[in-house]
């Protein structure tokens, strides 16, 4: 099920964007339409999907999500995404994997373009050093299956996609991220464990 922004009511999954869009106000609806329309030209070569009950880009792997809520647009380009364009997004709300537009006011099409082409050139670049890898003998391709759904978001947002990069984390910061409490803590140690990996201490 997916929360509705704008009620406290839970609604069935959208099962495309075009459906998820619709279920916002005229405003929020607007500027929705207008952040797909500039991922589809600056990522032509993506495929449009609902991951995590968001809009999102795929291409090797996902590029950027986005959501409606009241009073704000989400956009998420991972945590890469964030960290690069950190100096432009000063003036909005943000965090290490999201930045907040408000409704109502002029999306930054310019940076959001930006941030969309340093996304597709960094999935080429992960893609091109994977086909010229080994293939990885690790079980932790899909390692965040196995936790809830809030917390699986709350990497994403944080740009946590492997095993690698979990690792590099201390608890403390991980329960610092919306979504993820201490509940998911020991599962998480269990799947770096079997890997011959931990959380820093």
């Amino acid at each position: 099920m997916q929360h509705n922004p704008n009620t406290s009511t839970m609604m069935p999954k959208a099962e495309n964007i075009d459906a998820y869009i619709a279920r916002f106000p005229d405003d929020v609806q607007k500027q929705l339409q207008q952040i797909r329309k500039l991922i589809k030209k600056t990522a032509p070569g993506a495929e449009e999907t609902i991951s995590y009950g968001m809009p999102a880009f795929r291409q090797n792997r996902v590029l950027v999500y986005f959501a409606g809520y009241k009073n704000h647009i989400g956009f998420y380009p991972t945590g890469s995404g964030i960290k690069k364009f950190e100096k432009e997004i000063q003036g909005y709300v943000h965090s290490k994997g999201a930045v907040q537009f408000p409704v109502g006011k002029a999306l930054p099409t310019d940076l959001i373009k930006q941030i969309v082409a340093f996304r597709v050139a960094e999935d080429h670049t992960v893609a091109d050093l994977k086909k010229q890898a080994k293939p990885a003998k690790s079980s932790g391709k899909n390692f965040a299956a196995s936790l809830s759904a809030p917390a699986q978001r709350a990497l994403v947002y944080a740009g946590i996609n492997t095993l690698k990069q979990l690792a590099k984390w201390k608890e403390a910061d991980l329960l610092k991220l919306h979504g993820l409490g201490p509940g998911s803590l020991p599962k998480i140690r269990e799947i770096l464990a079997a890997e011959g990996l931990s959380l820093i201490s």
